[in-house]
């Protein structure tokens, strides 16, 4: 049986409606923007006759079985809670919330309403993540010993909510895939902030630093990650990274964009200890209908694809993974990767690495989100 979705939000948004529309499990039934000169000129484009200017009127549409939720990050938990309450299935966009209580609150519906959520994090679906994930599931990595990521961005020009920003409190793209390559929880975090940036910046949030460098150890486990981030002042071209070292072999991001990553392999003479790789992309693992999406925006035209989506790369060809475990995890009735519980701890590092930086670098302990789903 096929599941009805329903896109919320149509910048970033519109880019997962012709993946929906090709995926074997998924009828791309509704589309949700308050502009509604957008909202036709959208639901004209990919014939999409379903069209709500009321979120309000979209949740309580009997036909929606789940949302995709793509709205500025200050409305995901707001709208996350009530599509659950409505007694639909959610999927949202990094991050989950923007406190710890929301994330709690996200948890605690999910256990009472029965309902799935996931939080679509694009770096643990790109295909330099899977590649990672396949040398140490062969065991080519040995034992992981360290692990760390950055998320660099120059954010000057973005609009609304954006100036300004903490930079940990977008920090899910750096602690996705530390936490998630071994299926790690972390436990406690502490985080310095350094620099500063300029001070019409600093006064929306009361956040100084330029960067944000967090330390994260994981619970029930001998490891620990390294997470730094920036948004403003300071000269990096955007990167998306993450690094993983095992005792056999360890895993490093390119410095350059377009430049390869490179593999280091224990014990052999110490010119041939580096290598670069070539990433193969992973669309064998997809229904062929979407398999093209890994490779290509969805927008034809260059100059229409969102911002975030040009400037981050593609997202790794992430976009289809990310869809196909939401749809298959439905239809399954299990758990997607990542579910409540781990989208809220990792989102929740983020804040209270912030909330640690604030407070010259104090361990800040994660709730248990696991034992709010398992009463």
């Amino acid at each position: 049986m096929k599941l009805n979705i329903a896109i919320v939000g149509l910048g970033f948004g519109a880019e997962f409606i012709p993946i929906y529309q090709r995926h074997p499990l998924a009828t791309m039934y509704a589309i949700c923007q308050r502009n509604v000169e957008n909202l036709n000129k959208v639901g004209d484009m990919y014939g999409i006759d379903v069209r709500y200017s009321n979120y309000d009127e979209l949740l309580a549409d009997p036909n929606v079985d789940a949302v995709h939720i793509n709205s500025p990050i200050p409305n995901h938990a707001e709208q996350s809670l009530k599509a659950l309450r409505a007694g639909k299935h959610v999927a949202c966009t990094v991050p989950m919330a923007t406190t710890v209580d929301e994330c709690l609150e996200i948890v605690r519906t999910c256990r009472e309403t029965g309902k799935k959520y996931m939080m679509m994090e694009t770096v643990v679906y790109a295909r330099e993540f899977l590649f990672v994930k396949e040398l140490y599931e062969k065991g080519e990595l040995g034992k992981v010993q360290f692990l760390k990521a950055s998320h660099q961005q120059d954010m000057d020009g973005w609009p609304d909510y954006w100036p300004g920003l903490p930079p940990m409190h977008y920090a899910t793209h750096c602690v996705g895939p530390v936490a998630g390559l071994l299926r790690l929880e972390a436990d406690y975090v502490s985080c310095f902030g350094s620099g500063t940036i300029r001070p019409e910046l600093a006064a929306i949030h009361n956040s100084p630093f330029a960067v944000e460098s967090a330390h994260i150890k994981f619970k029930n486990s001998d490891l620990s990650a390294l997470v730094y981030r920036s948004l403003f002042d300071v000269a990096r071209q955007y990167r998306e990274s993450f690094e993983v070292y095992g005792d056999k072999k360890s895993f490093e991001w390119q410095l350059i964009e377009d430049e390869q990553p490179v593999i280091h392999t224990a014990k052999k003479p110490e010119p041939e200890i580096p290598e670069k790789v070539t990433v193969p992309d992973y669309a064998h693992l997809l229904p062929a209908e979407i398999q093209r999406f890994t490779t290509k925006g969805v927008y034809d035209a260059d100059e229409a694809q969102h911002l975030s989506f040009t400037q981050g790369g593609g997202h790794g060809g992430s976009h289809p993974h990310m869809v196909h475990e939401f749809l298959t995890a439905l239809a399954d009735d299990r758990d997607p990767f990542p579910n409540a519980a781990q989208s809220a701890n990792w989102t929740s590092v983020g804040i209270l690495a912030h909330e640690s930086a604030m407070r010259g670098g104090e361990i800040m302990k994660l709730p248990d989100f696991n034992a709010y789903i398992e009463r």
